[in-house]
């Protein structure tokens, strides 16, 4: 039996009626024996899709759009899973584009000298270096370390929103496990028994994964995501799955609108607002975000984290919510660079359920000379002047110190086709992979206006869509230009609503569909004393001399040292 209520939809959202009730039109689909699309509903649909023809080409059509129609009911009669990917899988790499293969020693800083503070709620803001240390030297256990977290959680998150689901059976199983162990002298690494959490898009047996969607506030799945196996695999403790955007959506959820620890009175933008927020007041001691169109690095940079989106295809998103597989990518969020490079070799590599991935280095080297590097600067973002002063003084003087440590900047400017319209592919893709809410279950969704672009959309022609395909390879190339003669370029970075630049949100758009990667840090405070900071892009598969580059503007300036007040420890 065919979806009588889809079949009705289909014309309703086309803007169309039919003289027909809908109980026979119906029937006479169902049948097949009839064409129910009419020569003026065809060329009506036409205007739908900007394209036009002649009236005896109309009716030429007329019988095969017809017949189309029931291929689609047809397709429409096989339930298909968020879990299930098209055959054709997206490659950030062009033709004669270099990757460096060869693996090369892990090398991190050296470790820090770290004294257990006398409350050890007074080490919630230390970056996972140096927990790590507390607890290689076993000034703290695990289960103490996560209890503190666990306890800052539950007394801040009715304030900011950030977290779904406190995950306290299993952190305080993980703390005791990851304690035996390092008491056994079988210390795992950097990650050992540190907590953290993890955008609640990725699955977690036991636990909802809501996708911040009322419907899912209960849906478990029976599967651990490939990342959270990484993570459990390094010996890491979850604590929270943190909040996202509903569906991945910006920062409002069926909970309310995730908040900014620096300024409660906005919100902390962007999909993985959720792990930006916990991250910022410290809550948990890095977490795990996913970005299509900005959803890492905006969070990051509005809530003062180190955020980075990694090369697509360089981490396994097995286990996470699809919003569009072509663009999504996992990554994390954290208190410093070096700890989003730790995080990262944890979690980087292939497995065998996510055929995008690449098996190519991560080749860390914590000292490497970042005058050996050739850096650019967006030139034209710098000059954009619609921030605000001191946002534009915070961009200069962060061009101005790493000048000063030894770099040559060359100007550089983005590829033809940066115009390109992101959304085509992402609601496109969206379409598709979110058909269960958007359309089954649209009135118990919080963003309305979500809704209606994916029923706008879902017009969108199969040929326009794989244009839109095409002039991204034509754009892929132009990066691949740019950036032969670079290994990272810097700009401004991209607030979105709050004070935009236009040439720093046209390179969000064209670095998340051409895959590059790229981490923010913060570089100051704007007149209202809310963090701001900056952006660096690197090579494909080149997040180890961008994250060094990033990492001796950090160590050289020590805004990343700063905390929210409201959330100081007691």
């Amino acid at each position: 039996m065919l979806d009588r209520r889809l079949f009705l939809s289909s014309f309703s959202s086309l803007g169309l009626t039919s003289t027909l009730l809908p109980g026979v039109l119906w029937a006479k689909v169902d049948a097949e024996k009839v064409q129910v699309i009419t020569k003026e509903m065809l060329r009506e649909a036409c205007k739908v899709a900007g394209v036009s023809f002649s009236e005896p080409q109309l009716d030429a059509m007329l019988d095969g759009v017809n017949k189309n129609l029931a291929k689609y009911m047809e397709i429409r009669k096989t339930p298909l899973d968020n879990s299930v990917a098209p055959p054709v899988y997206f490659n950030p790499i062009v033709a004669g584009t270099k990757i460096d293969r060869e693996k090369k020693s892990f090398r991190p800083s050296a470790r820090p000298s770290v004294t257990r503070p006398q409350n050890l709620e007074g080490a919630a803001f230390w970056p996972v270096t140096q927990l790590a240390e507390l607890l290689r030297t076993r000034q703290a256990t695990s289960l103490e370390l996560t209890q503190m977290y666990l306890a800052r959680l539950k007394r801040y998150n009715l304030k900011l929103l950030c977290a779904v689901t406190i995950t306290e059976d299993l952190a305080l199983q993980q703390a005791r496990e990851a304690d035996k162990e390092i008491a056994a002298g079988h210390y795992r690494g950097p990650l050992h028994g540190i907590p953290y959490g993890v955008k609640d898009i990725g699955s977690v047996k036991g636990y909802p994964t809501t996708w911040g969607a009322a419907p899912f506030k209960t849906r478990v799945f029976d599967v651990d995501a490939t990342v959270v196996d990484k993570l459990h695999a390094a010996g890491a403790v979850l604590i929270a799955k943190l909040a996202t955007g509903e569906l991945a959506l910006d920062d409002q959820w069926f909970g309310g609108q995730t908040k900014n620890p620096w300024d409660l009175s906005m919100g902390s933008q962007g999909s993985s607002a959720g792990p930006g927020s916990a991250t910022a007041a410290g809550l948990v001691g890095f977490s795990i975000g996913t970005e299509t169109g900005g959803s890492i690095m905006e969070p990051s940079g509005i809530c003062g984290v180190t955020g980075l989106r990694p090369t697509y295809g360089r981490v396994s998103r097995y286990g996470f919510m699809t919003l569009t597989w072509s663009l999504d990518k996992i990554g994390p969020m954290c208190r410093s660079v070096e700890d989003c490079a730790l995080v990262l070799n944890a979690i980087q590599g292939p497995d065998e359920k996510d055929f995008t991935l690449h098996d190519i280095p991560f080749n860390w080297d914590a000292s490497l000379d970042i005058r050996q590097l050739r850096v650019g600067y967006l030139k034209a973002a710098f000059e954009d002047t619609r921030q605000t002063p001191q946002v534009n003084a915070n961009d200069a003087a962060a061009l101005a110190k790493i000048r000063s440590l030894g770099v040559h900047l060359v100007e550089v400017a983005l590829p033809k086709y940066s115009d390109l319209d992101i959304g085509v592919i992402i609601y496109g893709e969206g379409n598709a992979a979110l058909y269960d809410p958007v359309e089954t279950q649209p009135e118990t969704l919080v963003r309305q206006d979500r809704v209606a672009n994916q029923h706008s959309l879902r017009l969108l022609p199969a040929v326009e869509y794989l244009n839109a395909q095409r002039i991204r390879t034509l754009l892929m190339e132009g990066m691949a230009r740019v950036m032969e003669n670079i290994d990272v370029y810097i700009l401004p970075f991209d607030y979105g609503d709050y004070t935009p630049n236009p040439v720093a949100t046209l390179n969000t758009g064209v670095t998340n569909l051409t895959g590059h990667p790229g981490v923010c840090v913060p570089h100051g405070f704007n007149e209202k004393g809310n963090p701001t900071s900056i952006t660096f892009i690197g090579k494909l598969f080149g997040e180890a001399k961008m994250l060094a580059l990033a990492k001796a503007y950090q160590d050289a300036t020590g805004w990343h040292l700063k905390h929210p007040p409201l959330f100081a420890s007691r």
